[in-house]
Protein backbone atom coordinates (compact mmCIF):
# COMPACT_ATOMS: atom_id res chain seq x y z
CA UNK A 1 0.00 0.00 0.00
CA UNK A 2 1.09 3.00 -0.72
CA UNK A 3 3.20 5.21 1.96
CA UNK A 4 5.36 8.33 1.46
CA UNK A 5 8.39 9.63 3.67
CA UNK A 6 9.73 12.72 4.82
CA UNK A 7 13.15 14.13 5.41
CA UNK A 8 13.19 17.66 4.60
CA UNK A 9 11.52 17.76 1.61
CA UNK A 10 8.84 15.17 0.95
CA UNK A 11 9.98 12.03 -0.94
CA UNK A 12 7.84 8.63 -2.06
CA UNK A 13 9.20 5.58 -0.49
CA UNK A 14 6.50 2.61 -0.50
CA UNK A 15 5.93 0.57 2.17
CA UNK A 16 8.62 -1.99 1.14
CA UNK A 17 11.29 0.13 0.69
CA UNK A 18 14.42 0.07 2.97
CA UNK A 19 14.48 3.18 5.49
CA UNK A 20 17.20 5.81 5.13
CA UNK A 21 20.63 4.53 5.58
CA UNK A 22 22.54 7.56 6.35
CA UNK A 23 23.74 7.28 10.15
CA UNK A 24 22.83 10.86 10.71
CA UNK A 25 19.72 10.80 8.35
CA UNK A 26 15.91 10.96 10.01
CA UNK A 27 12.81 10.41 7.77
CA UNK A 28 9.11 9.97 8.59
CA UNK A 29 6.78 7.70 6.77
CA UNK A 30 3.10 7.95 6.54
CA UNK A 31 0.93 4.61 6.05
CA UNK A 32 -2.58 3.81 6.15
CA UNK A 33 -1.95 0.18 7.38
CA UNK A 34 1.59 -0.97 8.30
CA UNK A 35 3.64 -4.30 7.08
CA UNK A 36 3.78 -6.95 9.52
CA UNK A 37 7.15 -6.13 9.99
CA UNK A 38 6.96 -2.44 10.86
CA UNK A 39 3.91 -3.39 13.09
CA UNK A 40 6.57 -6.48 15.13
CA UNK A 41 9.14 -3.19 15.11
CA UNK A 42 6.40 -0.44 16.49
CA UNK A 43 5.77 -2.97 19.00
CA UNK A 44 9.37 -3.88 19.98
CA UNK A 45 9.60 0.30 20.60
CA UNK A 46 6.45 0.83 22.60
CA UNK A 47 7.78 -2.58 24.80
CA UNK A 48 11.38 -0.43 25.25
CA UNK A 49 10.09 2.45 26.05
CA UNK A 50 7.18 0.75 29.23
CA UNK A 51 10.08 -0.69 30.43
CA UNK A 52 12.09 2.32 30.39
CA UNK A 53 9.57 4.75 31.87
CA UNK A 54 7.77 2.36 33.84
CA UNK A 55 4.06 2.65 31.72
CA UNK A 56 3.06 1.87 28.81
CA UNK A 57 3.20 4.49 26.34
CA UNK A 58 0.49 3.62 23.73
CA UNK A 59 -3.52 2.67 24.79
CA UNK A 60 -4.93 -0.93 24.28
CA UNK A 61 -6.56 0.57 20.95
CA UNK A 62 -3.85 1.99 19.56
CA UNK A 63 -2.11 -1.69 20.31
CA UNK A 64 -5.16 -3.54 19.07
CA UNK A 65 -4.65 -1.15 15.98
CA UNK A 66 -1.14 -2.62 15.47
CA UNK A 67 -1.97 -6.05 16.10
CA UNK A 68 -4.97 -6.74 14.13
CA UNK A 69 -6.05 -3.28 12.00
CA UNK A 70 -8.24 -0.53 12.70
CA UNK A 71 -10.25 2.14 10.74
CA UNK A 72 -8.91 2.16 7.23
CA UNK A 73 -8.70 6.46 7.98
CA UNK A 74 -6.25 5.53 11.04
CA UNK A 75 -2.65 6.71 10.18
CA UNK A 76 0.60 5.56 11.44
CA UNK A 77 3.75 7.43 11.36
CA UNK A 78 7.07 6.28 11.15
CA UNK A 79 9.89 8.05 12.37
CA UNK A 80 13.49 6.67 11.29
CA UNK A 81 16.97 7.58 12.46
CA UNK A 82 19.20 6.21 9.74
CA UNK A 83 18.25 2.17 8.89
CA UNK A 84 16.81 2.25 12.85
CA UNK A 85 12.38 3.01 13.94
CA UNK A 86 13.29 5.46 16.61
CA UNK A 87 9.60 6.72 16.98
CA UNK A 88 6.22 5.89 16.26
CA UNK A 89 2.85 7.94 15.91
CA UNK A 90 -0.79 6.97 15.95
CA UNK A 91 -3.35 9.37 14.45
CA UNK A 92 -6.68 8.59 15.24
CA UNK A 93 -9.68 10.18 12.92
CA UNK A 94 -12.89 8.22 14.34
CA UNK A 95 -14.30 10.81 16.58
CA UNK A 96 -16.90 12.93 14.86
CA UNK A 97 -17.69 15.62 17.47
CA UNK A 98 -13.91 16.09 19.35
CA UNK A 99 -11.81 15.58 16.29
CA UNK A 100 -8.64 13.66 15.88
CA UNK A 101 -6.37 12.00 18.37
CA UNK A 102 -2.99 11.04 18.77
CA UNK A 103 -0.28 9.04 20.68
CA UNK A 104 3.35 8.94 20.06
CA UNK A 105 6.37 7.11 21.61
CA UNK A 106 9.88 7.43 20.80
CA UNK A 107 12.55 4.62 21.30
CA UNK A 108 14.62 5.43 25.00
CA UNK A 109 17.93 5.10 22.69
CA UNK A 110 16.74 8.00 20.69
CA UNK A 111 15.63 10.50 23.39
CA UNK A 112 16.78 14.16 23.71
CA UNK A 113 17.47 14.51 19.71
CA UNK A 114 14.28 16.49 19.22
CA UNK A 115 12.74 13.48 17.46
CA UNK A 116 9.95 13.73 20.03
CA UNK A 117 9.02 17.42 18.81
CA UNK A 118 9.31 16.53 14.75
CA UNK A 119 6.92 13.58 15.22
CA UNK A 120 4.07 16.24 17.31
CA UNK A 121 4.81 18.45 14.19
CA UNK A 122 3.75 15.87 11.67
CA UNK A 123 0.93 14.66 14.14
CA UNK A 124 -0.37 18.13 13.36
CA UNK A 125 0.70 18.48 10.05
CA UNK A 126 -1.75 15.33 9.01
CA UNK A 127 -4.20 16.13 11.30
CA UNK A 128 -5.26 18.64 8.80
CA UNK A 129 -5.60 21.84 10.39
CA UNK A 130 -8.10 20.31 12.57
CA UNK A 131 -7.59 20.32 16.45
CA UNK A 132 -5.12 17.78 17.51
CA UNK A 133 -6.03 16.03 20.85
CA UNK A 134 -2.95 13.91 21.87
CA UNK A 135 -2.79 11.34 25.57
CA UNK A 136 0.01 11.17 27.23
CA UNK A 137 -0.08 8.33 29.48
CA UNK A 138 1.42 8.18 32.97
CA UNK A 139 1.72 12.02 32.63
CA UNK A 140 5.64 12.30 32.48
CA UNK A 141 7.06 14.97 32.86
CA UNK A 142 9.43 15.04 30.07
CA UNK A 143 5.73 14.35 27.76
CA UNK A 144 4.47 17.48 29.72
CA UNK A 145 7.50 19.40 28.69
CA UNK A 146 7.41 18.47 24.97
CA UNK A 147 3.34 19.17 24.90
CA UNK A 148 4.04 22.73 26.06
CA UNK A 149 6.93 23.59 23.98
CA UNK A 150 4.48 22.64 20.78
CA UNK A 151 1.79 24.41 21.77
CA UNK A 152 -0.83 22.21 23.77
CA UNK A 153 -2.77 22.91 26.64
CA UNK A 154 -3.66 20.29 28.86
CA UNK A 155 -7.34 19.61 28.69
CA UNK A 156 -8.70 16.10 29.90
CA UNK A 157 -7.03 13.92 32.81
CA UNK A 158 -7.78 9.96 33.24
CA UNK A 159 -7.17 8.65 36.38
CA UNK A 160 -5.60 5.28 37.43
CA UNK A 161 -6.65 4.18 40.59
CA UNK A 162 -5.76 1.06 42.87
CA UNK A 163 -6.61 -1.39 45.53
CA UNK A 164 -5.51 -4.28 47.66
CA UNK A 165 -7.56 -7.39 47.28
CA UNK A 166 -6.31 -8.44 50.39
CA UNK A 167 -8.01 -5.93 52.22
CA UNK A 168 -11.78 -6.96 52.96
CA UNK A 169 -14.87 -5.84 50.96
CA UNK A 170 -18.61 -6.22 51.01
CA UNK A 171 -20.55 -8.79 49.44
CA UNK A 172 -22.57 -7.88 46.64
CA UNK A 173 -26.20 -6.67 46.64
CA UNK A 174 -28.63 -6.81 43.68
CA UNK A 175 -32.28 -5.71 43.59
CA UNK A 176 -35.06 -7.67 43.00
CA UNK A 177 -35.59 -9.44 39.64
CA UNK A 178 -31.59 -8.98 38.46
CA UNK A 179 -29.84 -12.18 38.03
CA UNK A 180 -26.04 -12.23 36.80
CA UNK A 181 -24.38 -14.64 34.51
CA UNK A 182 -21.29 -14.74 32.41
CA UNK A 183 -20.59 -13.77 28.77
CA UNK A 184 -21.41 -16.50 26.13
CA UNK A 185 -19.25 -16.30 22.83
CA UNK A 186 -21.43 -16.19 19.89
CA UNK A 187 -24.28 -15.07 21.53
CA UNK A 188 -24.09 -12.05 23.53
CA UNK A 189 -22.15 -10.12 21.54
CA UNK A 190 -25.17 -7.95 19.98
CA UNK A 191 -26.86 -7.49 23.22
CA UNK A 192 -23.63 -6.43 24.72
CA UNK A 193 -22.81 -3.79 21.92
CA UNK A 194 -26.23 -2.26 21.98
CA UNK A 195 -26.27 -2.12 25.83
CA UNK A 196 -22.73 -0.93 25.80
CA UNK A 197 -23.64 1.81 23.31
CA UNK A 198 -26.28 3.17 25.46
CA UNK A 199 -24.41 3.23 28.71
CA UNK A 200 -22.08 5.10 27.48
CA UNK A 201 -24.28 7.39 24.90
CA UNK A 202 -22.35 10.59 26.52
CA UNK A 203 -18.74 8.91 26.24
CA UNK A 204 -17.38 8.57 22.59
CA UNK A 205 -14.68 6.44 22.94
CA UNK A 206 -16.36 3.83 24.74
CA UNK A 207 -19.99 4.12 23.26
CA UNK A 208 -18.70 3.91 19.78
CA UNK A 209 -17.06 0.29 20.28
CA UNK A 210 -18.58 -1.60 17.55
CA UNK A 211 -18.89 -5.98 17.34
CA UNK A 212 -15.84 -5.43 15.31
CA UNK A 213 -14.00 -3.76 18.42
CA UNK A 214 -15.14 -6.59 20.50
CA UNK A 215 -13.96 -9.49 17.75
CA UNK A 216 -10.80 -7.89 18.53
CA UNK A 217 -10.83 -8.40 22.33
CA UNK A 218 -11.98 -11.48 22.26
CA UNK A 219 -8.96 -12.88 20.24
CA UNK A 220 -6.83 -11.24 22.96
CA UNK A 221 -4.99 -13.87 24.91
CA UNK A 222 -6.52 -12.52 28.07
CA UNK A 223 -9.92 -12.18 27.38
CA UNK A 224 -11.97 -14.60 29.15
CA UNK A 225 -15.59 -15.20 29.41
CA UNK A 226 -15.54 -16.45 32.94
CA UNK A 227 -14.59 -13.02 34.11
CA UNK A 228 -17.19 -11.22 31.98
CA UNK A 229 -20.24 -10.49 34.16
CA UNK A 230 -24.02 -9.54 32.53
CA UNK A 231 -26.95 -8.44 34.70
CA UNK A 232 -30.30 -9.40 33.37
CA UNK A 233 -34.05 -8.43 34.22
CA UNK A 234 -36.58 -10.30 32.04
CA UNK A 235 -34.25 -12.04 29.83
CA UNK A 236 -32.63 -8.84 28.91
CA UNK A 237 -29.16 -7.12 29.19
CA UNK A 238 -28.93 -4.74 31.88
CA UNK A 239 -25.59 -4.39 33.25
CA UNK A 240 -22.23 -5.90 32.93
CA UNK A 241 -18.98 -5.88 34.64
CA UNK A 242 -15.97 -7.27 32.45
CA UNK A 243 -12.49 -7.96 34.36
CA UNK A 244 -9.25 -8.06 32.85
CA UNK A 245 -6.08 -9.94 34.17
CA UNK A 246 -2.98 -8.52 33.32
CA UNK A 247 0.07 -11.02 32.95
CA UNK A 248 2.50 -7.85 33.60
CA UNK A 249 4.57 -8.26 30.08
CA UNK A 250 5.70 -5.17 28.56
CA UNK A 251 3.13 -3.90 25.76
CA UNK A 252 0.52 -6.88 26.83
CA UNK A 253 -1.94 -4.81 28.93
CA UNK A 254 -2.78 -1.35 30.27
CA UNK A 255 -1.03 -0.90 33.44
CA UNK A 256 2.52 -1.35 31.63
CA UNK A 257 4.60 -1.74 34.43
CA UNK A 258 5.94 -4.34 36.78
CA UNK A 259 5.80 -8.39 36.01
CA UNK A 260 3.67 -9.33 38.84
CA UNK A 261 -0.33 -10.19 37.52
CA UNK A 262 -2.91 -7.48 38.15
CA UNK A 263 -6.51 -7.50 38.08
CA UNK A 264 -8.31 -4.35 36.53
CA UNK A 265 -12.11 -3.62 36.11
CA UNK A 266 -12.15 -2.89 32.92
CA UNK A 267 -15.63 -1.66 31.71
CA UNK A 268 -18.64 -1.20 34.15
CA UNK A 269 -21.86 -0.14 32.30
CA UNK A 270 -25.21 0.12 33.54
CA UNK A 271 -28.79 0.90 31.31
CA UNK A 272 -29.80 4.19 31.36
CA UNK A 273 -33.13 3.04 33.31
CA UNK A 274 -31.07 1.19 35.85
CA UNK A 275 -29.11 3.96 37.30
CA UNK A 276 -29.41 4.80 40.85
CA UNK A 277 -30.70 0.94 41.75
CA UNK A 278 -27.04 0.26 42.95
CA UNK A 279 -26.61 -2.41 39.94
CA UNK A 280 -23.28 -0.68 39.17
CA UNK A 281 -22.17 -0.84 42.73
CA UNK A 282 -23.05 -4.60 43.22
CA UNK A 283 -21.68 -5.09 39.86
CA UNK A 284 -18.09 -4.16 40.68
CA UNK A 285 -18.04 -5.84 43.67
CA UNK A 286 -19.44 -9.06 42.17
CA UNK A 287 -15.25 -8.45 40.01
CA UNK A 288 -13.87 -7.99 42.39
CA UNK A 289 -14.80 -10.92 43.97
CA UNK A 290 -13.90 -12.87 41.02
CA UNK A 291 -10.35 -11.51 41.06
CA UNK A 292 -9.34 -12.31 44.43
CA UNK A 293 -10.25 -15.60 43.58
CA UNK A 294 -7.93 -15.47 40.79
CA UNK A 295 -4.93 -15.06 43.47
CA UNK A 296 -4.42 -11.36 42.53
CA UNK A 297 -3.39 -9.20 45.32
CA UNK A 298 -4.14 -5.88 43.34
CA UNK A 299 -6.51 -4.47 40.84
CA UNK A 300 -6.44 -1.54 39.63
CA UNK A 301 -8.76 1.08 37.02
CA UNK A 302 -9.43 3.56 34.56
CA UNK A 303 -12.04 6.53 35.35
CA UNK A 304 -12.37 10.17 34.62
CA UNK A 305 -10.96 13.00 36.43
CA UNK A 306 -14.08 15.10 35.91
CA UNK A 307 -16.17 11.74 36.59
CA UNK A 308 -16.64 12.77 40.68
CA UNK A 309 -19.43 10.43 41.06
CA UNK A 310 -17.59 7.46 39.92
CA UNK A 311 -14.58 8.60 41.45
CA UNK A 312 -16.43 8.73 44.85
CA UNK A 313 -17.89 5.45 44.01
CA UNK A 314 -14.64 3.76 43.72
CA UNK A 315 -13.02 5.49 46.64
CA UNK A 316 -16.21 4.22 48.91
CA UNK A 317 -14.91 0.52 47.50
CA UNK A 318 -11.44 0.92 48.89
CA UNK A 319 -9.71 2.58 45.41
CA UNK A 320 -7.20 5.42 45.46
CA UNK A 321 -5.52 7.50 42.39
CA UNK A 322 -2.63 5.89 41.54
CA UNK A 323 -1.64 7.72 38.35
CA UNK A 324 -2.56 9.80 35.50
CA UNK A 325 -2.89 9.90 31.60
CA UNK A 326 -3.54 13.00 30.53
CA UNK A 327 -4.62 14.63 27.21
CA UNK A 328 -3.60 17.77 25.57
CA UNK A 329 -5.21 19.52 22.99
CA UNK A 330 -3.39 21.84 19.79
CA UNK A 331 -5.34 24.23 18.21
CA UNK A 332 -4.25 22.90 14.53
CA UNK A 333 -2.42 25.52 13.35
CA UNK A 334 1.10 23.96 11.96
CA UNK A 335 4.43 23.97 13.96
CA UNK A 336 7.02 26.13 12.27
CA UNK A 337 9.58 23.32 12.24
CA UNK A 338 7.43 20.39 11.02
Amino acid sequence: MAGRSRSGDPAPRGPGDPAPRGPGDDAIAVRDRLTDAEARSVLQVAAAAAQHDGVAPLSEHVMLHLRYGGDPRARNLLLYRGADLAGYAHLDPTDPVEGPSGELVIDPRFRRRGLGRRLVGFLVREAREQPLRLWAHGDLPAAARLAEAAGFERIRSLWQMRRSLQNAFDKPVFGEGIAVRTFEVDRDERAWTDLNRRAFARHPEQGAWTREDLDKREREAWFEPAGFFLAERDGHLVGFHWTKVHGGGAGQGRPGHGHEAMGEVYVVGVDPGERGSGLGRALTLVGLHYLRSRGLSQVMLYVDESNTAAIRLYESLGFAHWSTDVMFRHSGAALADA
